[in-house]
């Protein structure tokens, strides 16, 4: 711990980034905490954001108590720690005997050969209202982003492209929330439907295998032949040699039989539903769902009570997309997985984009089926999703 504390005191300033403490030893308690520095009324602190369920909470703290927080998160709450800075990245990895691994990697400038005004740019930049720290930050290229056009070579983001990049970002943010639910002793198998240009499974595996450093295989599927010859080719050119993709249709795809993660972004209408049920029969860890185009129910639902409500076309089609959504939410609640429904970007730029995440839990047992039936027969509606995990 000694190490550590140096590391620490090194690190603990205005040129920190950001701090990741994983790999909780009791999950029920807090998963996963992040650490980063603000300026609060001239005061520089550091604040721990900590995310306790589906709940999250902050808290600052000075350097001093951030040093013994984290020693101590370290020794008895967490196996992981994944420090930032401007001068060095480290690693710190737990061993379930409790030794501490310290692994650093030197970088950048040093502290003297920095400008009178860089230094006042940081301060600026750690103002409690600061733009928003991205896990993939502007100015710094990556290599992936670059060569999808969302970066220049210096690591600008084009002007066309900076809610793309925002919404990688929010995409990475979801998968790191739930990365401790990945298996670490074997390879991490992930399958992708619906792939499209793949900005999103692209960053996926960069921000997995590249800076996570986990053993994965990911294969996307898409059914556009130009467009995975592309990604083939970039993922090659990229030397992304675990990543692959594939022409093929979801519901009749049977390239495996287990994976542990399964994303499905924008596949249309019952496309998401049969990625779902796959993922279900396979076991899959995790799933992250962005459906789109919702138009079963739309099709289906009738329900006097409702009539003056949904005799509005517009009004009848949103009902029905978001009942769509809720209903697949508790479908996968019944199969033992801890399901949520978040926004995937900003509202204010498309009213569709809801994920569903969600987390298989080994101490889950099956919900039982009466309130999804009342609430089916209630719209006279059929989901597909329903009639596939049931075998109906």
């Amino acid at each position: 711990m000694e190490e550590l504390k140096i590391l620490l005191q090194k690190i603990l300033n205005k040129d920190l980034q950001q701090i990741i403490l994983s790999n909780s030893r009791h999950p029920e308690q807090v998963q996963k905490a992040k650490i980063r520095p603000v300026l609060i009324r001239g005061e520089l602190v550091f604040q721990e954001t900590a995310y306790r369920g589906t709940q999250v909470f902050h808290e600052n703290f000075t350097a001093e108590q951030m040093t013994d927080r984290i020693c101590l998160a370290l020794a008895e709450q967490f196996r992981q720690g994944e420090f930032t800075a401007k001068s060095l990245q480290a690693t710190a990895l737990v061993s379930k005997k409790g030794k501490l691994t310290l692994k650093v990697k030197n970088n950048g400038a040093s502290k003297a050969e920095k400008s009178t005004d860089s230094e006042q740019e940081d301060l600026q930049a750690l103002s409690h209202n600061r733009t928003k720290h991205y896990i993939l930050e502007e100015g710094k290229p990556v290599d992936f982003l670059v060569g999808l056009g969302v970066q220049t070579p210096d690591g600008r983001v084009t002007k066309a492209r900076f809610d793309k990049f925002r919404q990688i970002n929010r995409y990475l943010e979801f998968i790191e929330d739930v990365i401790d639910e990945l298996p670490t002793d074997r390879t991490i198998r992930i399958i992708d439907f619906g792939c499209g240009k793949s900005y999103l499974t692209f960053a996926m595996y960069y921000y997995l295998h590249e800076l996570q450093h986990r053993d994965i295989q990911v294969t996307g599927l898409d059914l556009k032949t130009d467009v995975i010859k592309h990604c083939n080719e970039l993922a090659e050119k990229l030397g992304y040699d675990r990543l692959k993709f594939e022409r093929g249709d979801i519901s009749t795809y049977e390239g495996t039989d287990v994976a542990d993660m399964v994303v499905t972004l924008h596949a249309c209408d019952l496309a998401t539903d049969y990625a779902l049920d796959k993922a279900v029969k396979w076991g899959a860890r995790v799933i992250l769902a962005v459906p789109c185009c919702q138009h079963e129910l739309n099709r289906q639902i009738t329900c006097d009570s409702l009539k003056p409500v949904l005799k509005y076309g517009i009004i009848k089609e949103r009902i029905a997309a978001l009942l769509t959504d809720a209903l697949r939410a508790n479908l996968l609640e019944q199969q033992g997985y801890e399901t949520q429904i978040l926004e995937f970007i900003d509202m204010e730029h498309t009213p569709k984009n809801l994920l569903i995440r969600a987390v298989k839990k080994g101490s889950m047992r099956p919900k039982h089926s009466t309130d999804i039936r009342t609430v089916e027969e209630l719209l006279h509606v059929a989901p597909t999703l329903d009639k596939l995990l049931n075998n109906k």
